[in-house]
């Protein structure tokens, strides 16, 4: 026995209880469910264009770049688009996320990869799990469907997030979380990228792509 489950047993031998009582069980799971929430900022809440306006200026000051199309069948476009203007060679990887495999990528030039990548891919696309109004940034899941990889080793990261799915704050963001996922379901990682990787440790110089992407373009589709 370890010294944590030693002192628990000690503990419930004192308190002359198992655990596993049925009324105490529920007591807590009843405070854990009516917990009131903290305090949350009000720059981020707001109806579903005033989150994605909040949205999209939080992430353009995090130096970002923001785009705004009708549907996901223009997502291939803007992507081709955006890779053409920023000088970017023509390929794209991208996961096994059904939505991104459904868009019409054959109507344009570029070369499209799978899988996780290898650190050696220029360009990655990932559908985000939400974005949070509060502070420009988007929750990104991991798995099959958006390997992390694709978040972090590319020196271009194109985002795709849906406006439905634009959240006003972390507490919300968590909250979809748990609803989508359910107890013991939850991906292994969650990861919450507010811009392109930068660092100033160096002379307090400004430094773009010192841990990740280079350029963060988002994709905001709806």
């Amino acid at each position: 026995m370890n010294p944590r489950d030693a002192i628990l047993q000690n503990l419930r031998r004192s308190l002359g209880v198992t655990g596993g009582e049925a009324p105490r069980r529920f007591e807590v799971e009843r405070r854990l469910a009516e917990a009131p929430p903290g305090i949350v900022p009000a720059r981020g809440q707001g109806d579903v264009a005033t989150r994605v306006a909040t949205f999209r200026a939080e992430a353009e000051r995090a130096q970002a770049s923001v785009a705004e199309i009708a549907s996901l069948a223009d997502v291939p476009a803007e992507v081709a688009r955006y890779l053409r203007e920023s000088n970017c060679a023509a390929t794209l990887r991208m996961g096994d996320d059904a939505r991104l495999a459904a868009m019409p990528w054959g109507d344009t030039a570029l070369e499209i990869l799978f899988g996780a990548s290898d650190g050696h891919d220029l360009n990655a696309v990932a559908m985000a799990f939400a974005g949070i109004a509060e502070t420009g940034t988007l929750a990104l899941v991991s798995g099959a469907d958006n390997p992390t990889t694709l978040n972090f080793l590319p020196d271009n990261a194109i985002v795709v997030l849906r406006r439905e799915d634009v959240v006003a704050d972390y507490e919300a963001a968590f909250a979809r979380l748990r609803g989508r996922y359910g107890k013991g379901n939850a991906p292994r990682t969650l990861n919450f990228v507010t811009g392109p990787s930068r660092s100033a440790d160096i002379e307090q110089t400004l430094l773009l792509g010192a841990h990740g992407p280079r350029r963060l373009h988002i994709v905001i589709a709806g």
